[in-house]
Order: C-alpha cells, then structure tokens, then sequence
C-alpha cells in the first residue's frame, strides 16, 4: 500500500514550522539562551517545552519496544486523532468509517473538519461487520477507528476480524487502544510494522491516572509520524506535562499495582451485579468500566444522582437501550455503589 497516496495533497507539500528549539535543540547546555523571546527569569517554565518531548518519547521507547521515530506525542488522544483527519481526509470529499456505539470524538471530529461519517453498526455481540465494512468502503475512504477494547461496550474486538479489517481496507485503520492495559489481549503495537497502514493511538489518561496532564500517544510507521509532527502545533505538549509524565512512566510498578486492584475491583462489581433484580444484563469487560442493561436506565441514572453517585446513561447509543456505564472506583466507592444499588433494589 502506498500510504503517501493517501495523503491530502496540500500536506505531501507542507513545510513545517521551525521553532527556537528545532535550530538549537540542546536547551540543557549552559549557554545564554536570546534566540526564542522568552522571559529571562527562572520561574522553572520561562522556557518553552522541548517540542519533540525526545525523554519523553525515549521513556516510552523502552517500555513500548517502538523507536521513538514512530511515536507522536498530543495534548491528550482527541489531538492525535485530530491531527490523523488533517493528514488524510481532504474536507467535503472525503470520508472515514466509524463502528457505533463507539466513542463520539471520532464523530465530532469528522464533523469540525467537514468529512462524511460512514457508520457501521457493531453486530448484536458488540464485533465489527467485518463484510459489511469492507463492502461499504469507496475510494474516498480514508480513516477506519476501531476501538479496541471498545467504549461503550467495554469488550475487545476478535483479533482475526481486526487483522482481516487492516488488511481488506483500502486506507488507514486508527486501533484506538485507551483502554489496553486493563485487556487480556495483546496490544498491536506488537505488529504494527506489519501493516504500513496502522496506527496504534494510546494514552496516560487511564491505567496510569493522568487524565488531567492531557497526553495522548500515537504509535506508527515513520513515514506516518513524520507527517503528523510536521503538521502539529510546534510546542502541543507542556513541560508540566512532559515533567508529570516522565514521572509516572518512572514507576511502572506502581502503575501495575493500581491496574491489579481495578481489575480486582471489576469482577466483585460484575459478580455483585448479578444479584441486582433490576440489572437484566451484565457485558463481559476488558476494560476499566462495566456496561450493564437495567429496566429504565433514565430512572436509574436520576435515583443514583439523587444518592451522590455519577454514572454514564449510554440509553441513547446504538445498541444500548437502557444501558448504563459504571466506571470501576475505589473499594469503597465501589462498596456505596452497591448498598446503594441494593437500597433501589
């Protein structure tokens, strides 16, 4: 596949800004520092961020086992995903394939850069169409966002139908992966240079708690990555968030030992709400949330309210009439969440 084929025409062209910190990248050196019109007083950011995020990207090099030439650093995954439509889709022409229920930033995105959604329901046990999406393509198909383990649903799609998906689609397939290191399954990041048309997007935002740093990953082939950094803005990552990252990325252990309790956590809320009356149906989870079926999800949601508890009403979402999403909290969190559930009961 010639994945610069794919590419809009005005960004095969497109030169990308050059920084201070792209002429002189060194910006630890003991050197006098006029070349960028920062503010010269220490306030330990007055200089602006190193816009590669090279630690950063170096950090995840070795816990990913990906170079860091085919990692792309966001302001959180909605960037990432956001600069992925700006590098292929050429607006009112193009179009991208989205598998609903799903999550509905690939939605507002194709929307905000004027690309035609083409939506492919999930089948009744939550798995691609894999047929259905390959017949519906055109040439003017660019994106297919597979959300694996998926949201909503929480389960992750059959490995033989994403592998027939990369290779039976004529453009590029985003495996958005936010929810992976609660899965059993192996991430593609194993294979990704198998197939020169997949991209592999990742993010702290979960596993390793730092929803609020902002800090989205991308993982693919050199070329894609090249691309994407010479169209993204020139400092998108902040030093606090590149400091807060490094981090956390410092202590693994740490993180693994939080993933453990939520997965722990998981199956006694799965196990708990099997013994609710007014839960019809529980979803298998490879995620940090569980999906489950009550009578009247839009009653539900408001006694919970009432109780001091938020949960996700997902009633509107295909296939999930009467649904509700309950994020796994901490043991005692979880603890009110069913005294309270059995109080509804």
């Amino acid at each position: 596949m010639n994945i610069e084929s794919l590419l809009r025409d005005n960004i095969k062209t497109i030169k990308a800004y050059s920084s201070a910190r792209d002429e002189y990248k060194d910006a630890t050196a003991d050197m006098i520092f006029i070349d960028a019109n920062e503010n010269p007083f220490q306030t330990e950011v007055n200089r602006y961020p190193d816009p590669k995020q090279t630690t950063v990207k170096e950090q995840l090099s070795n816990i990913k086992g990906i170079p860091a030439s085919q990692i792309l650093l966001g302001n959180g995954s909605d960037e990432v995903l956001d600069l992925i439509f700006r590098a292929f889709c050429e607006p009112k022409l193009d179009n991208v394939i989205t598998l609903p229920p799903t999550y509905g930033m690939y939605q507002v995105l194709a929307d905000l850069n004027a690309i035609e959604t083409i939506s492919v329901e999930l089948d009744n046990n939550f798995e691609p169409n894999v047929s259905q999406i390959i017949n519906v393509q055109n040439s003017n198909s660019k994106l297919l966002f597979l959300c694996s383990p998926n949201n909503p649903t929480a389960n992750s799609f059959n490995t033989n139908k994403i592998e027939e998906l990369i290779r039976g689609f004529n453009g590029i397939v985003v495996i958005d992966e936010a929810y992976i290191d609660f899965s059993n399954q192996e991430s593609w990041l194993n294979r990704l240079n198998e197939f020169p048309n997949l991209i592999v997007t990742q993010t702290l935002s979960k596993a390793y708690g730092l929803a609020g740093i902002r800090l989205g990953i991308c993982y693919a082939s050199e070329f894609i990555i090249s691309t994407l950094n010479k169209i993204k803005p020139p400092y998108n990552v902040n030093q606090l968030t590149q400091d807060k990252a490094l981090n956390r990325l410092s202590h693994l252990d740490e993180v693994q030992k939080e993933v453990d309790l939520i997965l722990n956590q998981r199956e006694l809320l799965i196990n708990q709400f099997s013994e609710i009356s007014f839960i019809e149906k529980i979803y298998p989870s490879d995620a940090n949330f569980v999906l489950a079926k009550v009578d009247d999800a839009n009653a539900r949601y408001n006694q919970l309210i009432t109780k001091g508890i938020v949960v996700r009403n997902r009633t509107t979402q295909p296939l999930c009439e009467n649904c509700l999403r309950f994020t796994v909290g901490t043991e005692e969190e979880n603890k009110k969440l069913i005294a309270v559930l059995n109080e509804l009961n």
